[in-house]
């Protein structure tokens, strides 16, 4: 069976769960429980194979950890927490629990110890913060699964041994990250159908690509990589699909202010085997409470923060001397924070980095502060490119988003627009970017030259001139798709109708003149 072939009978696998699983609880909460114990049962996985490697190593070519006692277990404890982050005991892997979890009464119980002890099995180590709460949003005796501990405890076993069953291939040979992948479907599949709420922190995975291939033009390796508004992670973790997880040596950060969401991208980097020491997810506002003072500048920012949120701006005094935002001499309106989070990357970009952002549309052409903040981005050459992209592109909206590309070291003094809005095709009840359309922009990106109808590079004494106005549209002309017209053949089209028509006219004149007579 071919890689795809696995990829699309897992989806297949996935979608009937889903459909048999759900009822009572909506999809969109009830993608908690489907994406925990899917990350359960890969822990479970991931440190039965790290232990039987190490084991058969020494010369125990038949260890197995699943089948030794707790007890022995606990032997090798204090190691195996150190370089995975976490331990679970024999007894409690996924794969003992879902072999017994019918004959449990007390299965929720069970699950809920089982998730704990996990949790806890990080405490006082440099992986505590990386393990604490992310089992919260698995809560097994909420009434949503049923109304009694017996029938909360049918629907558990359900989804155990419904993420059981799933094909994942085996561990130790699994190359195809087909855990990854299966998050991955989930999350889309959710969010396609969740509307806005799961829209808002889930960036289609071909946009994603785009970004991250965007960020690393001309680089094999990077230090750090970041996304100040991370969501679940998808736009990290495309990092690790451009360049390999091995390529980006110092890890991958981000921050995130919905606890349930900050969760999900912990859990998504641990799916994608990025291991505790690799990944730092932190949780809070980065506008007004960054994490990571500490760890920047970074390489590669990507990122697509929520739109046209609402942010303490100049009620907060102290915002406007905080060296991310005081550069532009104005804050972003406290009714639309955009622009803000664009300055707190920019200020957190290396040197010879690059940072990709979505962005909403209103802010490449609006007036008042966000206007001086583009002066600020155009005086200072910090813009590279401006890319508008197509409609209907990102779960919970339908709108024309854009990209905006940040650089500090720059070979000219220009900005380059492109007008990708016609760059996609059309799949379900979304449109998306093929590969085609993906590699047309990133190429475009890449050779900034003009091309008629799709690109234009313009000198930002241009853009000055132009009030700092940066929409694509105002640089690059449309193509005129309507059919050309020749007049001097159209009229003699007309010409001709109107001769015949009176030829028509005088044959039925006659007729009625016949008509009339025969009557007399």
């Amino acid at each position: 069976m071919t890689r795809e072939q696995e990829r699309d009978e897992l989806h297949r696998a996935i979608w009937q769960i889903a459909n048999d699983l759900r009822g009572s609880v909506d999809g969109w909460d009830f993608k908690s429980y489907v994406l925990g114990m899917l990350f359960y049962r890969f822990i479970s996985e991931n440190l039965t194979s790290f232990i039987n490697k190490e084991e058969q190593r020494t010369g125990n070519a038949n260890f197995d950890y699943s089948k030794i006692s707790d007890k022995d277990a606990e032997f090798g404890r204090a190691d195996t927490v150190k370089e995975k982050g976490f331990f679970i005991l024999p007894s409690e892997l996924f794969v003992n629990v879902c072999k017994n979890a019918k004959a449990d009464e007390d299965l929720n119980e069970t699950l809920s110890r089982v998730f704990k002890n996990i949790e806890n099995s990080a405490k006082g180590t440099d992986s505590e913060d990386d393990l604490k709460g992310l089992f919260d949003d698995i809560d097994v005796n909420s009434n949503k699964l049923g109304a009694t501990v017996q029938k909360r405890n049918e629907k558990l076993q359900k989804i155990l041994d419904a993420i059981g069953g799933l094909s994942l291939g085996d561990y130790q040979d699994n190359t195809n990250d087909m855990f990854g992948d299966a998050y991955e479907f989930l999350m889309t599949m959710y969010a396609s159908n969740a509307g806005k709420s799961g829209g808002e922190f889930f960036t289609p995975q071909e946009v994603s690509e785009l970004l991250a291939e965007i960020t690393v033009v001309g680089k094999k390796q990077v230090n750090k990589v970041y996304d100040p508004a991370c969501g679940s992670g998808s736009l990290l973790l495309k990092f690790a699909k451009v360049l390999g997880k091995e390529n980006v040596r110092q890890g991958f950060f981000g921050q995130e202010v919905n606890i349930t969401t900050y969760n999900l991208c912990r859990i998504n980097m641990f799916l994608h085997d990025i291991n505790y020491e690799k990944f730092d997810i932190a949780h809070g506002d980065t506008l007004t409470e960054p994490k990571h003072w500490d760890d920047e500048p970074f390489d590669c920012i990507v990122s697509n923060p929520p739109y046209s949120i609402k942010w303490e701006g100049d009620a907060n005094p102290l915002l406007i001397n905080d060296s991310r935002f005081s550069p532009a001499g104005v804050l972003a309106p406290k009714s639309k924070a955009d622009l803000a989070f664009t300055m707190h990357m920019l200020s957190w970009l290396a040197t010879s980095g690059t940072a990709a952002i979505v962005e909403f549309p209103g802010i490449l052409y609006r007036g008042g502060a966000e206007q001086k903040i583009r002066k600020y981005l155009i005086d200072n050459n910090y813009i590279d490119t401006v890319i508008q992209l197509p409609p209907d592109l990102f779960f919970g909206t339908t709108i024309a988003t854009c990209v905006i590309v940040l650089k500090k070291s720059k070979k000219d003094n220009a900005t380059l627009f492109i007008d990708a809005s016609a760059e996609f095709v059309r799949g379900g009840n979304k449109n998306k970017l093929s590969e085609d359309n993906r590699k047309r922009i990133l190429n475009a990106f890449i050779e900034r030259n003009d091309e008629a109808h799709f690109t234009c590079l313009v000198p930002n004494s241009e853009i000055a001139e132009n009030d700092y106005n940066i929409a694509v549209s105002s640089y690059v002309e449309q193509e005129d798709t309507r059919e050309e017209i020749d007049i001097t053949k159209l009229n003699a089209e007309i010409e001709t109708i109107v001769a015949r028509q009176s030829e028509l006219r005088k044959a039925i004149d006659a007729i009625v003149a016949d008509l009339e007579g025969g009557k007399r």
